[in-house]
């Protein structure tokens, strides 16, 4: 894994690392999570063709905040987009995750320049029109003493979790996660999916050609959603991934890759 580099933007103190080299691809990681959470297979199967930035959100793991306000997704975007802008890249495909797929969502649609394609893993369209979670899913995530194990079981299907390789691509996490700011996250997650809220109204307006990845089995985020929203998005496919979860990318790291490097290659 490469150094961590902080890029000064006006509002945060940006941790972020970079890996290869080719055209740029922006990495939004997800809810309560660090950019040491990406599987290792993916970001080595990504940077043989690009290069690779990931990052700490604001407030989480190395990132610092420097002036703060309210945390909407929206926020998140510009944060995004500053970071670019602070490593003088004028655009970049952008690949978002769970959380981190409705800030880039946010991101393609109030700065559409900054984004070449997009491609939108376990994602929704928020408002209250998506496909919501089983009620028991929506009780551990809101819950903050939350167990590792019960955590494993929002991110994997039981049967793989019998497995005796289950685990063999969880990375290596060494970054602290803040629990304040996590909190904030979920505040912000939560109005996304208030009447109104999210992008469903606006996903008619999005013009870049875009990828929606899911896994089959996905519990945090229903598939269904991938799919409500290829009908919304213009230029738009979906891919599931078979038995695949939310955590599709710790399962099958060189399937999910191999998806996004054909699509980025078109």
């Amino acid at each position: 894994m490469s150094s961590v580099l902080f890029a000064k933007t006006p509002d945060v103190k940006i941790a972020y690392r970079t890996m290869g080299s080719g055209d740029p691809l922006l990495m939004i990681i997800g809810y309560g999570s660090t950019m040491d959470m990406w599987a290792d297979a993916v970001l080595d199967a990504l940077a043989g063709n690009f290069k690779v930035i990931i990052f700490d959100n604001r407030g989480m793991g190395y990132s610092e905040i420097i002036n703060d306000e309210d945390f909407t997704l929206k926020l998140f975007a510009r944060d995004a987009v500053n970071l670019l802008k602070a490593l003088n890249i004028g655009h970049a495909h952008v690949l978002g995750w769970s959380m981190g797929s409705m800030v880039a969502q946010e991101m393609a649609l109030e700065y559409p320049d900054f984004v070449d394609k997009l491609v939108l893993y376990g994602t929704n369209f928020g408002d209250v029109k998506c496909a919501f979670p089983e009620p028991w899913v929506g009780l551990l995530m809101s819950n903050p003493d939350m167990s590792f194990e019960q955590f494993l079981t929002v991110l994997f299907p039981p049967e793989w979790l019998t497995r005796e390789d289950a685990m063999k691509q969880w990375p290596d996490i060494s970054e602290s996660q803040n629990g304040e700011t996590t909190g904030r996250q979920y505040t912000a997650i939560m109005n996304w999916y208030t009447p109104g809220g999210g992008t469903y109204g606006r996903l008619d307006k999005l013009r870049q050609k875009t990828l929606l990845l899911t896994g089959s089995e996905d519990v945090l985020v229903p598939p269904q959603n991938s799919e409500l929203m290829a009908e919304l998005i213009p230029d738009s496919s979906v891919i599931m991934i078979d038995g695949g979860g939310h955590g599709v990318i710790y399962q099958y790291p060189e399937e999910l890759a191999s998806h996004v490097l054909n699509f980025l290659a078109i």
